[in-house]
């Protein structure tokens, strides 16, 4: 099978294109030929090094966590799912390779695709959908009438988050350029910033959640947005929000984990069209690479970058 991948953490030039023989499902795993996958930022901060932590140090290792495709085969252990079953999910850290004819994954990050949404759409889904839903429904238990602000409001995650604050009946407050402001009223956002001409002024003391998927503000700048028992949620673990999230705080750091809850919820929002990822561009396996690159370096195309592999 193809497969991107590299053999050393460093610049875009270590991708390659190569063969590669298709994984093997081991205990509790599904092996799934892939129909669709997507690129997000950690795909390209994990190739640079900047986890190797989490990531390990076992080559090739292959490029790409979100997917959807048909399950081909199914390991020893798993209940759930059965071979020709359509799904949507994401790889362990560890793991990664969507960017490929086929990839394993544990069952317990796997959902099946609602019927109503493409492969593509269902491959756009899963981290963000779920980094926002973990944040916004996990964490903050946001509820009707409560007050939301959401930096990056036209973002991957930003997006996400606006639906499910609509969802849940939240009011918006959303930080973008200029430009998005007609396409983040029609999001949902009742309130749109021009995040370059910010003042925190207005804000302060008016948000029961500030949702910084930009990594936009300070933790004192959220302290300063916050109602008194509000709560701050990041996703860009910058050391001055690692630290201040890990001590006692209305600061927290919010992850694209999956569980079978969360992966359920995001399937049924999409099922129901409350959830839609923006698509900026579709790209054969054969261009992911040259496609990848382009997205680190410019952040260019708008909307998630989804590969698809020749069937």
């Amino acid at each position: 099978m193809k497969r991107v991948q590299y053999r050393h953490y460093g610049a875009p030039e270590e991708l390659r294109l190569d063969e590669a023989p298709p994984p093997e499902a081991g205990r509790g795993q599904i092996r799934v030929q892939v129909r669709a996958a997507s690129a997000n930022p950690m795909d390209w901060k994990i190739r640079r090094g900047e986890m190797k932590a989490l990531t390990g140090f076992r080559f090739p290792r292959g490029l790409g966590h979100d997917f959807a495709g048909v399950v081909d085969a199914v390991g020893p252990g798993v209940a759930r799912l059965k071979v020709g079953d359509e799904v949507f999910g994401v790889t362990s850290i560890r793991q990664a390779g969507a960017f490929a004819e086929y990839v394993v994954a544990d069952e317990k990050n796997v959902e099946l695709k609602p019927s109503s949404i493409s492969f593509e759409q269902a491959a756009a889904l899963t981290i963000v959908s779920l980094t926002a839903w973990n944040a916004l429904e996990a964490k903050a238990r946001l509820s009707a009438g409560q007050s939301v602000f959401i930096t990056g409001c036209l973002g991957g995650v930003g997006r996400s988050a606006v639906q499910i604050a609509r969802m849940r009946g939240a009011n918006i407050v959303g930080s973008c350029s200029a430009s998005g402001r007609e396409e983040a009223l029609a999001l949902g956002v009742g309130e749109v910033v021009d995040y370059r001409a910010f003042d925190i002024g207005p804000y302060r003391h008016r948000f029961d959640v500030v949702f910084d998927t930009a990594s936009a503000l300070s933790l004192s700048q959220c302290g300063a947005m916050l109602k008194r028992g509000g709560m701050s949620l990041h996703i860009v673990p910058t050391f001055a929000k690692l630290i201040g999230c890990l001590l006692p705080s209305r600061h927290y750091l919010a992850f694209g984990n999956p569980t079978p809850q969360s992966l359920a919820a995001v399937a049924e929002a999409a099922e129901q069209g409350k959830l839609v990822p923006t698509i900026g561009r579709i790209a054969p396996l054969s261009e992911a690479i040259p496609a990848v690159v382009e997205l680190e370096r410019t952040g260019s195309p708008k909307g998630k970058l989804v590969i698809v592999p020749a069937q």
